[in-house]
């Protein structure tokens, strides 16, 4: 899996700070913009967000490329419906290569790699031989969920903060938590303020999820033991 940001406003704490500063003030937002400080953006935004007013952090989106993870990661991605999506064709493009995800617990059980390993390479035979009577487009249906794929996500700072809300939680599935702790890693690079409280619910008070808690609350700023190492040095990498 590799996440890498590649678009993203200029300056997005400010843009945000200086949008919600407008409301108040009879300057425009260019202006407030040129003259805001880091310091008081901060204290805008977190005055701002603290009160649930999320409409002002819509002003800034961030375009993210995803690559090497799961079709069965994509099917969980795109049922947040608030965000641009592109994603690589099956159609167009030749899936010959056998390129797709292990999951952990497969992985570590001996047998269950063999079995895994023997079903992708019957798998992926099959599909080169029916590519040769039939087109791309209809031998791809015999390729599985864990099928690696290619796919670019726009999404804006409101949305963010509810994907990572959800995702960056325990008991989210493996995959697409871990993708969701790159992707929080990178935008907290370049957007620091805006995604200081950004993360699972459990950072920002009482976990949401009721009694189906793990149990294991974060705190602001900590990252789970499994990810830290590549959180903590910007290495916007995982193998999985």
């Amino acid at each position: 899996m590799k996440i890498k940001l590649i678009n993203y406003p200029k300056d997005p704490d400010r843009v945000c700070a200086a949008a919600a500063l407008s409301c108040y003030s009879e300057k425009p937002s260019s202006e407030i913009f040129e003259e805001i400080s880091d310091e008081k953006a901060r204290k805008a935004i977190s005055k701002i967000v603290g009160m649930g007013h999320l409409s002002v952090i819509e002003h800034a989106n961030f375009t993210f490329s995803i690559e090497g993870v799961s079709r069965a990661l994509t099917h969980q991605l795109v049922r947040h419906r608030i965000a641009s999506y592109s994603q690589q064709s099956q159609r167009y493009v030749s899936m010959n290569e056998a390129q797709y995800v292990i999951p952990p617990s497969i992985a570590a059980e001996t047998k269950a790699r063999e079995k895994y390993d023997l079903l992708m390479e019957s798998i992926w035979k099959s599909y080169a031989d029916l590519s040769k009577i039939v087109a791309k487009e209809d031998a791809r249906y015999v390729l599985p969920n864990a099928c690696h794929t290619n796919i670019t996500l726009t999404m804006n700072a409101r949305e963010l903060w509810h994907f990572f809300t959800l995702r960056c939680c325990r008991r989210s599935q493996w995959e697409i938590r871990k993708m969701a702790w790159l992707m929080l890693g990178e935008a907290k690079k370049v957007s620091p303020i805006l995604f200081e409280e950004a993360g699972p619910g459990c950072v920002r008070g009482p976990c949401p999820e009721g009694e189906y808690s793990c149990g294991k609350p974060l705190k602001k700023g900590e990252v789970p033991d499994d990810l830290d190492q590549e959180i903590q040095s910007g290495k916007a990498t995982i193998d999985i």
